[in-house]
Parts: C-alpha cells; structure tokens; sequence
C-alpha cells in the first residue's frame, strides 16, 4: 500500500469530540460543567458525543447515562449529537439492552454508537451481524464501534471480513476505529473504498490524529481536550494553509502524553487539562478511574500557552 496516494488535500473533515463527564469535589457529576463544554463543542463546529469512553459510560449506572443524554438534549435542542449504547453492566438479553438504549438515544434526538459488550466475543460471525442487523432496526442510522481491549477489557478489534459485513448494513453508516493501529485502519479505508465509499471511518486513534489526511473522519476522546484547536486544525486542512501541520503536532504532543500506559487515564489528564482552561471546575476524575500525576499538570499548563498563541496567531 502507497500510502501517499491516499492522502486527500483540501478534504472537509467530520470531527465528533467525546465529550469528558467532569465531577465535582463531592465526586457528583458536575452537569453545569458538562453541558457547557457539549454546548462549546457544538458551538466550534464539532458534533459532540457523549456517554462514551470520554464520558466514563462503562463506569456509570444506567440512571446516570440517561441524565447524561437527557441534559444533551436540553443543552443543544435541535443539535446533532452522537451517544453510545452500553449495555455491559446490564442484566437480561443484549439484543433486548441494545434496541432498548437505541430507542432512548433516538428519542433523544442523537445518533446511537453501539460499545461492544463481553458477550460479542463468544458469538460467530454470522450471529454477531445479526445482533447488529437486529439492533439496527430500530433507527435509521448509527454506527458501529471496534474498540481495542486497552481501553476497556470488552473492547475488540474485528478481522476484516467481519467489518466488510457491517459495512454492508445499511443504517451503518460510520465506524470509530480504535485500534490505535494506522495499519488497521488504513485496511479499514481501502475495503471502505471498494465497498460503501459513502461510509465513514472515524480513527479513534489519539496516537494518530493525522489519520484525517488520509481519507479518516473522527471521533476522538482527545479533541475534548480543546474542539476549538480540532476546528481550527480542521479548517487549516480544508483551505491547505501549511499551519495544519503545526497545530496538528502541537495537538499530537499533547496526545503523546495524554494516552500514554495506563491509557485509560488519559481521561484524568483530560480533567486537569481542561481545569487549567477554566473549563471545568476540578480535575477530579470518576472515583473508580485511573488517575495520573500532579507532576503533568506543569507540561500540560505550557502546552495550553502554547495552543493558545498559535491559535491567537491563526485568528489574526
């Protein structure tokens, strides 16, 4: 594969930011906080996505998920948002859990993106896609969701003929890739091309945040850190203005460090990041979750000094 032949200059990018689910000292979800970063998110340009690894869905209770979408949807009435349907933690049928969290986020007005679940390992093919197919029923689009064991112990990454059926399913429209493999996904890309080139790939590879270059759209957990540097960057990519590459290593610096080992913790760097900006109001993360060193927050603090100029610079 030549990859400098995908490269596709001048390309609008479809950026979707995990929105981060921030706490108060309490340790209660901090919503004000919550609903004006989704409002900020929507408001750079960027489609916010919520109850997702970002948001810490896999360690909240079913009641929590749904304040979560119910405050989306209060937040930008009218708005496109996507949400994920996790049913892990839920007891009964997983077909019965999925189309049930379908319908929620449908009536919601987002569009559903299905987590993988323990019981997708043990199926075969044939009955994994007809979960889909069933699930997929009950709305008129969502997408799919390959999410590699290093992020949650129920994640994984298909092989190749299983994607091209899901690709083939009509209200699939999309799939977040997050192998954190550029190798994968660039396999992704080509069978995309050859069967369904109207259907998205979404890199969820915060390693690779380039990926956009090649043909990837995203949705990615490290955009929350900052959607208005992603629409700038994105913006710079579309008009071909030379700063893309810039502010895309300033933003894959901070990536670097964000989700390096334990990865799941880069949603605690993702709370002290965005406390430093006044975005929220602690750095607090889930009680339950990874955390990381206050020796970060001193690199961080230059790197959101350094966004900040090069955006100023870009604006001017």
């Amino acid at each position: 594969m030549d990859i400098t032949r995908r490269i596709q200059t001048r390309r609008k990018i479809e950026g979707i930011s995990a929105v981060l689910l921030p706490f108060n000292e309490d340790r209660t979800i901090d919503l004000d906080s919550f609903a004006a970063n989704v409002l900020r998110t929507t408001n750079a340009g960027i489609t916010p996505a919520v109850n997702m690894d970002t948001g810490y869905t896999n360690l909240l209770t079913a009641t929590e998920r749904r304040e979560v979408l119910n405050v989306t949807r209060q937040t930008i009435p009218g708005k496109p948002f996507v949400a994920g349907a996790f049913v892990e933690t839920e007891s009964g049928s997983a077909v019965a859990n999925y189309q049930t969290a379908v319908c929620e986020i449908v009536r919601a007005g987002g569009t559903p993106i299905l987590f993988q679940c323990s019981e997708f390992k043990s199926l075969s093919r044939s009955e994994l896609i007809a979960t889909y197919k069933t699930v997929a029923q009950n709305c008129e689009k969502m997408f799919a969701f390959e999410l590699g064991d290093m992020f949650a112990p129920f994640g994984q990454i298909y092989d190749l003929d299983t994607v091209s059926e899901l690709m083939q399913i009509p209200q699939i429209v999309g799939m977040k890739h997050s192998s954190l493999s550029r190798r994968l996904e660039l396999q992704r890309l080509e069978l995309r091309d050859k069967l369904r080139p109207e259907f998205k790939v979404y890199t969820g590879n915060d390693l690779a945040i380039d990926m956009v270059i090649y043909g990837s759209d995203y949705l990615l957990g490290l955009s929350a850190f900052s959607p208005e540097g992603f629409a700038a960057r994105d913006k710079l990519w579309e008009s071909g203005d030379p700063l893309f590459y810039e502010l895309n290593d300033l933003l894959q610096y901070l990536g670097f460090l964000a989700f390096r080992p334990p990865v799941p913790a880069y949603k605690h760097t993702a709370a002290q990041f965005l406390k430093l900006r006044g975005r929220i109001k602690t750095d607090l993360p889930h009680p339950k979750a990874s955390v990381r060193p206050d020796s970060d927050v001193a690199i961080l603090r230059d790197i959101s000094e350094r966004l900040d100029r090069m955006l100023a610079e870009i604006k001017s």
